[in-house]
């Protein structure tokens, strides 16, 4: 299936110079969305998940159903005072300043093999902030799945150590 019919361009968004990816006319077709998370299932099931990982807010979009289809856990990377309980975090540079990534403390155990899933790969910052997140609480990260990498901003590079999936490449 050719998921670039599903993703709209929006040309200046959020400011101008930018062309944002809209993914929700793919969320809006069910053949398309279903597509998209199959093929994250199927990949989960190659690398043996037992848990999946997704950053906020879209990585829960395309995350959630693959746990469910697969009656394994799906734990939620957040920003900071979005979790409720103990939790991990990291600190990670962006181009200008730093963000900061959360992730419950028992969300992932020792010895767990964890797929991270995300809507987007593109500088890579969140995805190692992530990892990051999962291999201090003891997991496995076991792959990386992507609905649209952005190949011009060379994410992939710092990723190099992990097995990843990408459904659609600019």
């Amino acid at each position: 299936m050719d998921l670039k019919k599903y993703i709209a361009d929006v040309p200046d968004f959020p400011k101008e110079g930018i062309l944002f990816r809209d993914i929700t006319p793919l969320m809006l077709s069910g053949d398309a969305y279903q597509y998209a998370a199959n093929q994250f299932t199927q990949f989960a099931k190659e690398k043996k998940a037992t848990v999946i990982v997704g950053p906020e807010a879209r990585g829960f979009i395309f995350g959630c159903p693959v746990a469910a289809t697969l009656g394994i856990g799906f734990a939620p990377v957040r920003k900071p005072g979005k979790l409720p309980r103990e939790a991990v975090s990291v600190e990670y540079d962006l181009e200008y300043g730093s963000n900061t990534l959360c992730l419950h403390a028992d969300a992932v155990k020792k010895g767990d093999r964890v797929l991270i899933i995300d809507d987007l790969l593109a500088t890579g910052g969140t995805m190692e902030a992530t990892i990051e997140l999962v291999e201090k609480l003891g997991g496995e990260v076991v792959g990386l799945a992507f609905l649209i990498e952005l190949s011009d901003l060379h994410g992939r590079d710092k990723l190099q150590n992990h097995e990843i999936l990408t459904l659609i490449t600019y």
